[in-house]
């Protein structure tokens, strides 16, 4: 499939140029999916504005594995290999883990901690809601705060797979490849 809008191309407004300066990736371009935002000021500024990559309440690893399991369960190849690619060694996932993001149920890989988070993205992925049980674990591995952050970044990622997948975004070159099958129906 090609992709649904071609992404902008430079020269960019001035502002959606400093952010792109910004966000650097792999690559001689910023990703497909911030040149195709581009096309609108408005939108590049707002979606920018609302990711949570900066260091916050988790850590790398619990963040990563939220955003690679919530990609998976919505058969977004595109953000699950740039994730991939660039976050999986820093936040500690191995071969096995990373595949493991992509594969039902949770693997025997995980630390409770991780498996926590595998159950979490499952969750809100399914009802958009979390369980009092469910909730009552993730208060006794997470601050209030991690709490918030979590449901946040499960959130935006569920956006960042829409938008990726509904205009039929080509992976980046660098990009790792999507293990299949891989999809939110199968999981």
């Amino acid at each position: 499939m090609s992709p649904r809008m071609p992404p902008a191309e430079a020269p960019y407004p001035p502002a959606v140029d400093r952010t792109l300066r910004t966000l650097k990736t792999p690559g001689e371009q910023p990703l497909s999916l911030f040149r195709t935002l581009a096309r609108d000021e408005r939108l590049f500024a707002r979606f920018t504005g609302g990711g949570l990559l900066d260091q916050g309440h988790l850590s790398l690893r619990d963040r990563e594995i939220v955003i690679h399991r919530v990609c998976a369960l919505n058969g977004c190849g595109y953000e699950w290999g740039v994730h991939a690619a660039i976050f999986a060694s820093a936040a500690g996932l191995d071969a096995e883990q990373l595949a493991a993001t992509a594969a039902p149920g949770i693997a025997s890989c995980w630390s409770p901690r991780d498996a926590l988070l595998i159950a979490f993205c499952d969750a809100v992925n399914a009802r958009a809601d979390i369980d009092d049980l469910l909730w009552s674990r993730l208060a006794d591995a997470f601050s209030e705060a991690a709490r918030l952050e979590l449901m946040m970044l499960a959130g935006f990622y569920r956006t960042v797979s829409l938008l990726a997948n509904g205009l039929r975004l080509q992976p980046e070159a660098f990009a790792t490849p999507f293990p299949p099958p891989c999809s939110g129906s199968e999981m």
